[in-house]
Formats: structure tokens, C-alpha cells, sequence
């Protein structure tokens, strides 16, 4: 979806620095990926838009743009989040799936993005309202994803929704996860603070800093608590005889004495009290007013007078 605010500042964007060429990426996919192969192949067909594509089996295409092409490679057909996406043909499970990531020729984007401002019956989308206008009049090209991941299997995520966000996240606390955090050819890179490393104190029964198939950031102290199958952001204390499960714990946390943090996502500063429970419960976690997604992952938010919200019943 292209708002009205965003248009406005693409267009004058465009106007200003006057590209050659534009890319259009998605925020919230993850996947590794050198634009310039795309770009290079862009070029190099005389497309007008590419669109990169991926293979993915029908249940998930219905969330997507789906797109036909030719022996070419060149789009066809365009179908946004249709219940019933088309599949490739000899391949009833699959469909070729756009990734919301376009490279177009700047002063054709430019045209297409004000002659489509002027629509009042437009959604302003890029899968809904441009690119199946401009099918048949110009030249759209699929561009193949080509992973950098280097697994066996391509990694591309959608995390727009928490459950895919959370799944995504704790998909990297796997022994052998699909996305490669460790690949020093392909770094990811992030904000990286000043830090110390984590710390882990205490080695008494009932009373041991440990942490199993997890990730723990710097300047964590995991104080005579246990935590498994968590991401643990930076400068997160766990205090004695809590038990944080399958959770993601942003920066600042503190998970209190004694405490329970199960399938949560915790926002950064939380405080959670000593012998609190999230994830236990559903339900009073509800009552709370914490959200709880549709696979059942509790979300507790940084709100003035979070210690009110924990003493609810």
C-alpha cells in the first residue's frame, strides 16, 4: 500500500534527485538478497518493472501477488491475494509469488504513481491497482530469487503479523536454523551497542543463571535465573529462580524473582514483577489487557503503570 503521505514524498523524490532507476523493498520481509543482480537484470531484459518472485506452495500465495509468466519471464497475469491463486503450470501446489520487491524505471514510476494519484477509486497499491493496469501497455519482468543464505533451502520471511514475527524470531534459536546468522561472507548488519557480554551468576540448586537454545545479547545478567528457546535482547536482567520459555525479551527488560515468561513478547524497559506469570494464564493475561494472538503468544507493552496491569486478577 503506497499512502498518500508516502506517494507525496516519493514523487517529490523522484523529482529532486532525478534516479535512472528506483528499487522498492518491503520492511518487513527478511531474506538476504543482492539488489544489484536485479537491477543488473532489469537492464539487461528492457523491463519497464521487475518484480522478484518466489516459489511458494498455494496456501501461503493466497496472502500474496501471484503472478503468470511466460518462456520469457515476462508477467503476464497478476492476481493480489486471491483465494484462489493460480498455480505454475505442471505444478498444482505452487504458485510464483510476488515479494513486494520492484525495481522500476524512475520517470515511468513517476508517471504511473501521479497518473494513479488522480484515481479516486484507486487503493493507491502497488499489487492491487498499478501493476495489473500496466500489464498489457509495458513490459513487467519476474526477476528469480536468488538466496545468499547459503542453506540448501531459500529463507524468505513475511513478519507482518506478530505470529509470523514471533515464529521468525524463534526460528533462530534452532540448532541448525534456516537463516544463517553466522555467515561471516554475508554479515548482517545491525546496531551493535558498547556493551559488555552477558553474564551468567549463581550455580546453586533452584538458583543457576543458564540459558539452553537461546540467543543472548550484550550486557544481559542472567542472576540465578533459566532461560531456553528465548531471545534475550541487551542490557535484559533475569533474576533468581525466574523461568523465561520460548519468548523475546527486548532491551531493558527485567523478568522478577521468581517469575514465569512463556510464548511472550516482552517490549523494551518492561518490568515485570517477582512472581509474576505471562503465558500461563491466557486469560487473565487478557484481562490484563495484554494481547494475545491467534497462536496464542502474550504481548506486554511498555505502558505507564504496568505494575497495576500485573496485579489484575
Amino acid at each position: 500500500m503506497v499512502s498518500g503521505h508516502r506517494r507525496c514524498g516519493l514523487i517529490y523524490t523522484l523529482e529532486k534527485e532525478r534516479p535512472d532507476y528506483v528499487v522498492i523493498l518491503a520492511g518487513d520481509h527478511i531474506y538476504k538478497m543482492d539488489y544489484s543482480k536485479m537491477v543488473a537484470h532489469h537492464k539487461a531484459t528492457q523491463a519497464d518493472l521487475t518484480i522478484a518472485a518466489l516459489r511458494v506452495g498455494v496456501e501461503e500465495a493466497r496472502d500474496f501477488g501471484v503472478m503468470q509468466t511466460n518462456e520469457e519471464g515476462r508477467v503476464i497475469g497478476f492476481e493480489e491475494k486471491s483465494p484462489t491463486p493460480r498455480t505454475l503450470p505442471g505444478d498444482d501446489q505452487h504458485c510464483l509469488a510476488s515479494m513486494g520487491i520492484y525495481v522500476f524505471n524512475a520517470a515511468f514510476l513517476f508517471d504511473q504513481l501521479c497518473q494513479d494519484a488522480t484515481l479516486p477509486d484507486s487503493a493507491h497499491d502497488f499489487g492491487r491497482n498499478i501493476i495489473p493496469s500496466i500489464i498489457e501497455s509495458h513490459r513487467l519482468m519476474a526477476f528469480p530469487f536468488e538466496d545468499e543464505n547459503s542453506k540448501a533451502d531459500a529463507y524468505w520471511r513475511d513478519v507482518g503479523t506478530l505470529d509470523a514475527y514471533y515464529e521468525a524470531n524463534i526460528e533462530l534459536t534452532n540448532v541448525q536454523p534456516l537463516l544463517n546468522l553466522y555467515d561471516y561472507r554475508w554479515p548482517v548488519r545491525t546496531d551493535q551497542p558498547n556493551l559488555p557480554p552477558p553474564k551468567f551468576v549463581f550455580d546453586e540448586e533452584g538458583r543457576r543463571g543458564a540459558a539452553h537454545d537461546s540467543i543472548i545479547a550484550a550486557g544481559t545478567i542472567i542472576s540465578g535465573g533459566t532461560v531456553a528457546g528465548s531471545i534475550v535482547g541487551p542490557q535484559v536482567r533475569i533474576e533468581e529462580r525466574a523461568e523465561v520459555s520460548d519468548s523475546i525479551l527486548f532491551s531493558g527488560v527485567r523478568v522478577g524473582s521468581g517469575a514465569i515468561v512463556r510464548r511472550a513478547i516482552i517490549d523494551k524497559d518492561v518490568d515485570i514483577p517477582d512472581g509474576a506469570q505471562v503465558g500461563v494464564d491466557l486469560d487473565l493475561d487478557r484481562r490484563r489487557g495484554f494481547a494475545v494472538t491467534e497462536k496464542g503468544v502474550v504481548v506486554v507493552p511498555k505502558v505507564e503503570g504496568s505494575e497495576e496491569l500485573f496485579a489484575r486478577k
